[in-house]
């Protein structure tokens, strides 16, 4: 029978055990928005803020840097720093290595393009296949790439697919099969669920990477299934853009890729794989991860200092805006400076708490002058362009939890033949766009308001 010593005693333990949750919040390295956000949620909603926070309050926890081995970020074929660009220069401080000469970019700026780029390059792989990605879809399309992959593994390539374990959920074992028979290696980047306090289900690998005899990379925003790409032209594929890499930026891939392998496998990976050379006459490339392997946030502190150095323009299209608060005020201060800053986003995205979250940021922006485009269609692209002097593209959202939970990996672009490639993508995806009035009723703007204040933890 429940007695009231029994209740006191459930008392005071769930007293002291909130306590302690509080306490550890507060140690946690989150920004005070995000600190203020899990403190209000774990207070006012105690049932379902201490399950959430136990499963997702992690950010840079040390013993996940510990436990993976350090990315070992080489330099070759460096930009000398009398010759780089100040955002160049201001990585290299963070210990990210220097841009590298010699690379060559091609740009997929469709499904279609990008699906033939990645068969191509798994077609003529000669010695293995690296392929990391946030999403594998149970699809025509990612079926098909599945059983290329068992073929090619088959005939003696080394083939390894690394999967994020939540953003690939839905991925069925057995669609798995036909490549795990064939020789081919899986592995899953951190279960979903984990002890209480670690956090880790929080920490997801966002990178999208496929490596091919570490001489070639396919790389950028686009996952692999029928939304990104596909054979031919479908309604309801969504806008992205991928690249494929050939030089030595390829190196920086496989040392990420080697890392979140080893970190995922217990295995650890050979590096004795052939170079990628310089190409004649290639552009300048300079590869950032960022996440929690990563000391400090060199993506997102780059992107900030692209928004206050900007002299004349500064364009984003992401699919999701949900921005820390000091990025907010850079976008302003630019634009308050004459800077053409243009943010672009789809009209609607696949996450509706997303939408919700962005609302009174960009009434925020409009007010303070800066274009707002919402573009007709599912646009899944992420990219930054600033001053035709510097474009990024890669897996990174402009929100919190891109730029400051997850494992990423941007590429900083500074050939100038490759920028102006990615302006003219830039402005047929400003035409197809609309700048919409973002009124909003009283309702609405509430409804916005408190999504936002969550908006750290979503």
């Amino acid at each position: 029978m429940w007695t009231l010593a029994a209740s006191y005693l459930v008392f005071w333990a769930g007293f002291v055990c909130a306590a302690l949750l509080l306490v550890h919040v507060i140690r946690q390295r989150h920004t005070p928005a995000g600190t203020s956000a899990w403190l209000l949620l774990i207070i006012l909603l105690p049932y379902i803020g201490v399950p959430l926070y136990l499963l997702f309050g992690g950010r840079k926890l040390q013993r996940i840097i510990r436990t993976k081995s350090a990315i070992h970020l080489v330099e070759e074929h460096v930009v000398p720093p009398e010759q780089c660009h100040r955002i160049d220069r201001m990585l290299r401080r963070y210990g990210i290595p220097g841009a590298t000469e010699g690379n060559t970019v091609r740009l997929c700026t469709d499904a279609v393009t990008a699906y033939s780029q990645l068969i191509n390059l798994i077609n003529e792989s000669k010695h293995h296949i690296h392929i990391a990605t946030y999403v594998l879809a149970n699809d025509l399309v990612g079926k098909e790439i599945i059983e290329l992959l068992a073929k090619r593994a088959a005939e003696g390539v080394e083939v390894r697919v690394l999967l994020d374990r939540f953003g690939s959920f839905m991925l069925r074992r057995k669609t798995l099969v036909p490549l795990l028979e064939a020789g081919g290696q899986v592995e899953s980047f951190m279960p979903m669920l984990r002890m209480p306090f670690t956090g880790r289900t929080n920490l997801r690998n966002h990178r999208k990477i496929a490596i091919f005899d570490s001489i070639k990379v396919w790389a950028g925003g686009a996952n692999i299934g029928k939304e990104y790409i596909g054979k031919q032209t479908t309604t309801d594929q969504w806008k992205d853009i991928s690249f494929v890499i050939e030089g030595p930026s390829v190196r920086l891939y496989s040392e990420i890729f080697r890392s979140d392998w080893g970190f995922a496998s217990g295995k650890k990976l050979s590096d004795s794989y052939s170079r990628s050379p310089a190409v004649e006459n290639g552009g300048a490339v300079q590869i950032v991860p960022s996440g929690p392997d990563i000391e400090g946030d060199p993506l997102y502190h780059a992107i900030l200092s692209a928004a206050f150095t900007a002299q004349s323009s500064l364009w984003i299209v992401t699919p999701y805006f949900v921005p820390e608060v000091v990025l907010i005020q850079a976008l302003i201060i630019a634009a308050r400076n004459g800077v053409d800053v243009t943010v672009i986003i789809p009209h609607r995205s696949n996450h509706l708490l997303a939408d919700l979250a962005r609302g009174t940021y960009l009434r925020e922006l409009k007010q303070n002058g800066i274009r707002v485009l919402f573009h007709p269609v599912m646009l899944h692209a992420k990219a930054v362009l600033m001053d035709q002097e510097l474009a990024i593209v890669g897996s990174a959202n402009i929100d919190i939890r891109s730029l400051l939970y997850n494992f990423e990996v941007g590429a900083f672009l500074y050939d100038k033949a490759t920028i102006v490639r990615i302006k003219e993508w830039l402005e047929v995806i400003a035409e197809e766009s609309n700048e919409p009035t973002l009124k909003a009723g009283v309702l609405r703007d509430t409804i916005e308001s408190l999504v936002r204040l969550l908006s750290p933890v979503l």
